[in-house]
C-alpha cells in the first residue's frame, strides 16, 4: 500500500511540474515526433571495486526515424562511495546539423565537462534516483564564432519493477523521470525534460529500453528589429530507444543496479 501511494505521489508531481513549467509561456506550433537512438557501454562501480565508468554514442532524427541530424560521443569515470552516493566527471562531444544539407557539416559542435552526484534511494519495489549535475559547454558555430555557457541540472527519475520486486535478469519495469535544466545568464528555466518508459533487464548485461520523451525549451523575451518578441516555448514529442552492456568486475558480488540512461 505505501509503495502504490508513493508511486502515485510521484507519478503527479511529475506531471505538476510539467504542467507548470508550459503554462509559464504559450507554446509554439507544435513540431512533428523526432526519436532517440541511445547506445551506452556501462561499467559500474560496487562494493569490492568502486570506480567505473561508461561510453555512449546517441543520434537523433527530426522526423521519427527519418532526418538524421545530431549526434553525441560521450564518456565518463565514476567512484562508488557507497551503494546509495555517486560522483562522476564526463565528458563529450555534440554536434547538430541541417537534415536537409548533411554535406555541409555541422551548425555548431559543442564540446562538455561536467561533474555530477546521484543518490539513490530503495524501498521493498520503488526506486528512486536524484542526479546532481554541473556542466560547463564551448560551442564552435559554423560561421567560426564561438561561446562559452554553463548549465545547472536536476534529475529525479523512479523505477518500478513489475514481476520482481528488484531489477535483475528477467525484470521489466516502468520507469519515468523530470528533468530541469537551469541557466545562470538566463533564461534560469532553460528547459524541462519528462521521460516516461518502459523496459527489460534481459539478463546480466543487456537492457532494453523504450519511451517517449518531452523535451521543452524556453526563451527569453526580447526586442528584434523593433519589435517585441514574447518568452515562448518550443517543445518536441520524441521516440527513445535504448540500448545498455553493462560490464561486470570479476569476483564482484550480486548486487541490484539502476538502469538509469546517462543522458
Amino acid at each position: 500500500m505505501k509503495n502504490a501511494y508513493a508511486t502515485g505521489l510521484l507519478l503527479a508531481l511529475l506531471a505538476g511540474n510539467t504542467s507548470a513549467a508550459r503554462a509559464q509561456t504559450p507554446a509554439n506550433p507544435a513540431q512533428p515526433w523526432g526519436s532517440w537512438f541511445i547506445g551506452t557501454v556501462q561499467l559500474p562501480g560496487s562494493a569490492e571495486h568502486k570506480w567505473g565508468g561508461f561510453a555512449e554514442g546517441q543520434a537523433r532524427t527530426e522526423a521519427v526515424f527519418r532526418h538524421y541530424f545530431y549526434h553525441e560521443l560521450k564518456l565518463g569515470l565514476s567512484y562508488d562511495f557507497d551503494p546509495n552516493f555517486t560522483v562522476l566527471v564526463g565528458g563529450g562531444r555534440y554536434a547538430t546539423a541541417d537534415y536537409r544539407n548533411l554535406g555541409a557539416g555541422p551548425l555548431n559542435v559543442e564540446k562538455r565537462l561536467w561533474e555530477q552526484v546521484v543518490l539513490t534511494q530503495y524501498s521493498s519495489r520503488l526506486k528512486l534516483e536524484h542526479r546532481y549535475r554541473v556542466e560547463q559547454r564551448w560551442f564552435n558555430f559554423r560561421d567560426d564564432s564561438t561561446a562559452f555557457r554553463q548549465r545547472l541540472r536536476y534529475r529525479l527519475t523512479a523505477f518500478l519493477p513489475l514481476n520482481a520486486k528488484t531489477i535483475a535478469a528477467g525484470t521489466v519495469f516502468l520507469t519515468a523521470y523530470d528533468e530541469i535544466f537551469l541557466n545562470p545568464k538566463g533564461p534560469v528555466f532553460e528547459r524541462n525534460r519528462f521521460y516516461a518508459g518502459v523496459g527489460c533487464q534481459v539478463d546480466a548485461h543487456f537492457i532494453v529500453q523504450a519511451g517517449w520523451v518531452d523535451q521543452a525549451n524556453f526563451n527569453l523575451p526580447a526586442f528584434k528589429q523593433g519589435q517585441f518578441v514574447p518568452q515562448n516555448t518550443s517543445a518536441k514529442n520524441n521516440v527513445v530507444l535504448a540500448l545498455t552492456y553493462k560490464l561486470a568486475h570479476r569476483a564482484a558480488a550480486p548486487t541490484e543496479l539502476l538502469p538509469s540512461q546517462q543522458d
